[in-house]
């Protein structure tokens, strides 16, 4: 599952984030990690999250973003929900299409069971169309 919280820079898609991963935490059986493109939240989540800045993995594609989301799937058996904070950076997909990646983490997420939600900075009539019903906060 692949749920998405859209809109443009500094409209307050990172602190719905957090929020959302904060209570996830609370009521969680499995793991919860939060993906970012740096440390600099780590004081805002709780520290039952897995927080991963990604820059530090030096990804150079959207197909080694899967490869790295598959990883972090394939070493912990009990994940259950991803955040991934500027969703587009991690991705390396600020001006490429997003269409095959989002298609990509709704396969793996059915497959493993893990929940995926993602902030894009994008208005949500921006989003391709297999990513515009996934949105769930638009802003």
């Amino acid at each position: 599952m692949v749920q998405i919280i859209a809109g443009i820079k500094g409209k307050g898609k990172t602190k719905r984030l957090l929020d959302m991963a904060n209570a996830a935490v609370k009521d969680a059986r499995g793991s919860v990690v939060y993906l970012d493109k740096s440390s600099k939240h780590m004081y805002e989540l709780s520290n039952k999250i897995r927080l991963i800045n990604v820059t530090e993995f030096n990804i150079m594609s959207s197909d080694g973003f899967l490869g790295f989301i598959s990883g972090i799937i394939s070493q912990d058996h009990d994940l259950e929900t991803m955040f991934l904070d500027s969703f587009l950076k991690l991705a390396n997909l600020e001006s490429g299409d997003l269409t095959p990646v989002i298609d990509s983490l709704e396969k793996i997420g059915e497959k493993y069971k893990v929940g995926f939600v993602l902030s894009i900075s994008r208005d949500a009539s921006e989003l391709p169309e297999n990513a515009k019903k996934d949105v769930i906060i638009s802003l």
